[in-house]
């Protein structure tokens, strides 16, 4: 008798252990769908500091209950290496057009799937099938602009400055803060040469290598970001700009005018694209076509101050900014800009060390 109920205790404390596991296994589960379910729910931004509307983020996050995480990078170097090293989740960057190329063969960038985008039909011919993304296949521009110059009325004639050629007037000696990034500083001498941003010649990049130098006495500094706030503050009279930053400066100070070289210029986009790394694809989807309806892209643009690609959304915007061919040029301009190609590593390191040459020599 002892023996039969030894085993129903047994037995009983095999089946309170079993049930017990299953239990804790079932709990287990149930946790790992609520933190999947809760990482469905937020979407990861990785943009360029100050690129967004911050009240069309909450609108978007109240209409979908997702929540919006957002980082900023201040590169597209800098967000490369982000993607690279893993370990951090996003889900849609803002690459620039010229490291298209670059991300796509390293396969941090997934391929889009069209029948979910609602909008792209709005987007300006001009500014799709680009060179580096033929057919759009993996980004769709967010915002766009020229590579120009900006100079301070009070104190220089804009009639002056017509060509990127006449920055190295004897006049102008110490006056020209010049952007700090090699396509652009190169760019300009390329083309004020009357080559190609994108060269890919020896000859003619050295050729822009030495006009650049030529450049030194009229060179004030070498900046980014630095070079708005110097135009806004006199503190210099000329600077190479982007058209977006020209119109944030000209707006707290009227004495600055954004001049489009006529030897030349460069047409850039910065793109939406969802990363290998996505993990709220359809949220991105969502969010995407949440930005690309015109009442938001026109809100967007009013905010940021740069040129917004949606055709419908400049229905919506004042017409003296949509008039205003600095920023939205007609087309013959239009067809006389270069787009920034993808040069490849080889050469991305001659334009590195032509630039660095530069700026060792200032």
């Amino acid at each position: 008798m002892k023996k039969l109920v030894s085993l129903i205790i047994a037995i009983l404390a095999m089946v309170a252990i079993l049930f017990g596991v299953k239990n804790m296994l079932q709990a287990k589960e149930s946790t790992e769908e609520v933190e999947t379910s809760g990482e469905q729910q937020q979407l990861f931004l990785f943009n360029w500091g100050n690129y967004i509307d911050p009240e069309l983020i909450k609108e978007f996050e109240a209409e979908t209950g997702i929540q919006v995480v957002y980082e900023t990078f201040d590169s597209n170097d800098a967000m490369e290496a982000k993607l690279k090293q893993g370990g951090t989740r996003y889900d849609i960057v803002f690459p620039s057009e010229s490291s298209i190329t670059k991300l796509v063969n390293q396969n941090l960038l997934q391929k889009l799937d069209h029948s979910k985008i609602k909008g792209l039909e709005n987007i300006s011919p001009f500014l799709l099938n680009s060179p580096v993304d033929n057919g759009n296949q993996y980004t769709i521009p967010y915002f766009w602009g020229t590579v120009g110059i900006m100079v301070n009325t009070k104190y220089i004639d804009p009639e002056s400055i017509q060509t990127w050629n006449d920055l190295w007037k004897e006049d102008f000696k110490n006056k020209v803060l010049v952007l700090d990034g090699n396509r652009e500083a190169l760019g300009m001498a390329l083309q004020s040469l009357g080559y190609s941003l994108n060269s890919k010649n020896e000859e003619e990049l050295k050729a822009a290598q030495e006009k650049l130098k030529q450049l030194s006495p009229n060179v004030r500094a070498v900046l980014n970001e630095e070079i708005k706030t110097m135009m806004k503050l006199e503190e210099a009279p000329i600077g190479m700009g982007y058209s977006g930053d020209a119109a944030a400066v000209a707006e707290e100070n009227p004495n600055v005018q954004y001049i489009l070289p006529k030897d030349g210029s460069a047409v850039w986009t910065d793109n939406f694209a969802i990363a290998h790394t996505a993990v709220n694809v359809e949220g991105a989807y969502a969010f995407i076509n949440f930005m690309l309806r015109p009442e938001n892209a026109a809100r967007n643009a009013e905010y940021v101050g740069y040129s917004t690609p949606n055709e419908k959304a400049k229905e919506l915007m004042d017409p003296e900014v949509i008039s205003d061919e600095t920023f939205y040029p007609s087309e013959e301009i239009i067809n006389s800009l270069e787009h920034y190609e993808y040069l490849g590593n080889d050469w991305i390191q001659k334009y590195n060390e032509a630039f660095l040459d530069f700026k060792m020599g200032l």
